[in-house]
């Protein structure tokens, strides 16, 4: 009888063992452009001064480096460990997307991507310094990220009590909660122009076997969703830019440089090709009449 006891009550406790390497688990990832800009360091000294641009404005893009404070997920059934996190390929995919909305600006000569590997954790804009002197830019687009993923068991994980049910019951819920925020700095006066979030949520359903491959897929669809809504809201982001420095010059001083006069060039271009068509119709009615 207390052989029998001691059998039911060590079956007990591996069951727990193994309900319990799935239950209730978090995994965040984040990089942030806070502890880029603004580290915690005593001889590190930021000084904003009001933003002088000089039109056509020269703009980078670059995701700041990944912070060290993050969570992992284990997973008992399968042995993994789960992380998180972006690739770089989906990174410089998210950058062309953000550069796309400054290509085609009246106000905008070109537009560089700038690969991670040339940001420094904690670099603030000494770091921002080299990066403009090496690409020659005079705007940086700081784009950052913060996702949590959550893991909790539903009334199916009870199936889990057999080896099957792991491998075929979706007793995992999954949610995943992305947050993609774009931060527009001027380097030289070391001010923010504005910002621009994206933000998404995705709900999903997995087996504890399946679970990091389940979270990577969410993973990837809450970058994917956050991106697309962060780069609406730049497009906004920017008209109200242009709006405000019309409306309040005092808080953005603006120069052009030699040669350029922005959006009012292609009114004087459609002007020319207008003369262009009255002279050319003029020389064709004198001739029809001679």
């Amino acid at each position: 009888m207390k052989t029998k006891w001691i059998t039911i009550l060590g079956l007990c406790a591996l069951a727990n063992l193994c309900l319990s390497g799935c239950a209730s688990q978090q995994v965040n990832t984040k990089s942030s452009v806070m502890d880029y800009l603004y580290p915690k360091s005593a001889d590190m000294q930021v000084s904003p001064t009001i933003p002088h641009l000089n039109l056509p404005l020269r703009v980078g893009v670059a995701f700041v480096p990944v912070s060290d404070s993050r969570s992992y997920a284990n997973n008992f059934w399968s042995g993994q460990s789960y992380a998180g996190g972006l690739t770089e390929a989906k990174k410089t995919e998210i950058l062309e997307h953000v550069a796309d909305n400054f290509r085609g600006l009246d106000f905008v000569s070109n537009i560089e991507v700038i690969p991670s590997a040339y940001l420094t954790a904690g670099g603030s804009f000494a770091n921002l310094s080299q990066i403009k002197t090496m690409y020659g830019i005079d705007v940086i687009a700081l784009v950052s990220y913060d996702q949590v993923q959550f893991t909790d068991e539903s009334v199916l994980s009870l199936s889990y009590w057999t080896i099957v049910g792991a491998y075929i019951v979706s007793g995992e819920k999954n949610d995943t909660n992305t947050l993609i925020d774009t931060v527009v700095y001027d380097i030289a006066s070391q001010s923010m122009l504005f910002r621009a979030p994206g933000t998404s949520q995705v709900s999903g359903r997995s087996t504890p076997i399946n679970l990091a491959e389940e979270l990577r897929a969410d993973s990837l669809k809450g970058f994917e969703q956050a991106s697309i809504n962060m780069v609406e809201n730049l497009k906004t982001q920017l008209a109200v830019f242009k709006q405000r420095v019309k409306e309040n010059p005092e808080q953005v001083k603006i120069t052009r440089s030699e040669g350029y006069s922005g959006a009012g060039s292609v009114r004087l271009f459609d002007f020319m090709l207008l003369m262009g068509l009255l002279l050319g119709y003029r020389w064709l009615f004198n001739s029809a009449r001679s």
